[in-house]
């Protein structure tokens, strides 16, 4: 499917679409309606005939659309046609704590190595993939053609990492460092703080 300029939020819409028609194609069901899909995916439906519209005019009135179809479209959209390789930098508790995560592959991807300053320190907390210390970063990067990155270094050393991460050619960046990191616009960065999150979430729990 011909790649299209898509909105960042849209984008990771059709994630959540795409993880609930994969749920759907697990129960056997062939079609889902706007509503029941919006409902599940906890969006309003006239929202997500916007977002699908990116496909063109999909699905038909009255019977909804076909599950397993709009799930390949989303996918290929995506770039999930295959596994997407990704490298982790940064192997301390809570990096360790996500190479252990058994999810990525489910939802597209694989953390093909792990990076850490002190690799041997990082092994014993068993680690399962590929770990280097952290002078091998440019070199793997070039070799494999990795253009995404967990970062969970401490934010003292976050941007220069990322610093390294650009100029080797890295296009996305999830970021669990607690610092906002400075790109080029053509970068992306997620940013997950969990402390900031846990203090949002205090102020509904008072």
């Amino acid at each position: 499917m011909e790649r299209v300029d898509i909105p960042k939020k849209t984008i990771y819409r059709l994630s959540i679409y795409h993880r609930c028609l994969k749920r759907l194609m697990e129960r056997g069901e062939d079609t889902v309606s706007s509503s029941a899909l919006a409902k599940v995916a906890g969006v309003k439906p006239a929202q997500l005939r916007k977002d699908l519209a990116y496909f063109g005019q999909f699905g038909t009135r009255g019977l909804g659309y076909p599950v397993e179809p709009l799930a390949g479209m989303i996918r290929d959209l995506l770039g999930r046609e295959r596994l997407q390789p990704v490298i982790l930098v940064g192997a301390g508790n809570l990096g360790a704590a996500l190479l252990r995560y058994q999810g990525f592959q489910k939802e597209g991807f694989e953390v093909v190595a792990a990076f850490d300053e002190h690799p041997e320190t990082a092994r014993q907390r068993g680690i399962a993939v590929p770990l280097h210390g952290a002078d091998e970063l440019e070199a793997f990067i070039a070799k494999e053609g990795v253009r995404m990155a967990i970062l969970c270094v401490p934010g003292s050393a976050a941007q220069a990492v990322t610093n390294r991460l650009v100029q080797s050619g890295i296009q996305g960046i999830l970021n669990f460092s607690p610092v906002v990191l400075e790109t080029p616009p053509e970068v992306v960065v997620n940013n997950v703080d969990l402390a900031l999150e846990l203090e949002h979430l205090s102020f509904f729990v008072r």
